[in-house]
């Protein structure tokens, strides 16, 4: 059932509502979560390790995790989603931030102008199926918008992070786009059913968006986009949005509209690419769908 609660509040005039979505369940198997967290005091950029901290304490939540089937409360929601939203929001907490989880909608803290955009676990099908490819996604959001992001690979350890003006980062290793510029020679992410063939060399459907835009951002991909109708809410898109546009890459909605929305209803169709030549070319393909 929506969830129907008319709560706002406003970052520097950004409008924060809570609202709900619905989805499909599909039934699997448990991933084998062997993981090794990296510790917030390892990380060479302060600002994030609030959100590193989150993501560990998620990790621990999945090694443990033997429930992977549906929460029973709402439709695309798995029993794993809520506990590690729990341990997520425990964290953050702590801190006094405001939240923006997709799970749990919006929570205000004692720093209003805080807000923390968490999706515990982007690609829950992929972990519920035993397939390598999900993540914890934060986004710190302030009075200037986004400041900080963590996109942690839950299952390989593998974690990404940007600072505002400071830079994309892999594991200790700062990071560029590929620079492709034509669509000919782009390996391009997808979200959704594949379209016609619009020209580019091959593509990829691999279900996390989070961890896909990050593979814009370090260059293993050269594009992503998002096939599906206003799919994808704020928590999926924002951190690896941060990642890409500090890394180089070019980011934005198929159809102009902003990406930094704080409503938890909103939906947006996420494009990015190693270069903007390359990024004119998927969005011009992205709205002939």
């Amino acid at each position: 059932m929506p969830l129907v609660v008319d709560v706002k509040a406003v970052v520097d005039r950004m409008a924060l509502e809570v609202g709900d979505e619905s989805g499909d369940v599909d039934h699997g198997h448990e991933p084998d979560t062997t993981l090794t967290p990296v510790a917030a005091d390892r990380l060479t950029a302060e600002p994030v390790a609030l959100l590193a901290e989150c993501a560990d304490a998620v990790a621990k939540v999945l090694a443990r995790t033997e429930d992977w089937g549906p929460s029973g409360r709402r439709a695309g929601q798995y029993s794993v989603d809520l506990a590690t939203d729990e341990a997520a929001l425990t964290v953050l907490r702590r801190a006094g931030v405001s939240i923006l989880s997709e799970e749990s909608g919006f929570e205000r803290g004692s720093r209003e102008r805080e807000v923390v955009v968490i999706d515990p676990l982007d690609g829950s099908t992929n972990a519920s199926r035993g397939i390598p490819w999900f993540a914890t996604s934060l986004c710190l959001v302030d009075a200037d918008g986004p400041a900080s992001a963590f996109v942690a690979n839950q299952w390989s350890g593998v974690r990404y992070w940007a600072t505002r003006g400071g830079g994309a980062w892999c594991d200790g290793v700062r990071v560029q786009p590929s620079g492709c510029a034509v669509v000919g020679d782009a390996v391009v992410g997808i979200s959704g059913p594949p379209p016609p063939a619009p020209g580019w060399a091959q593509f990829r459907a691999l279900g996390a968006a989070a961890l896909d835009l990050c593979l814009v951002a370090d260059g293993t991909l050269d594009g992503f986009v998002d096939c599906v109708a206003d799919a994808h809410g704020v928590w999926d898109y924002l951190g690896g949005t941060l990642i890409c546009r500090e890394a180089g890459a070019v980011v934005t909605d198929a159809f102009d509209r902003e990406l930094e929305v704080l409503e938890h209803a909103a939906r947006r169709t996420p494009v990015a690419a190693a270069t903007p030549e390359l990024h004119a070319e998927l969005i011009r393909a992205r709205r002939r769908l």
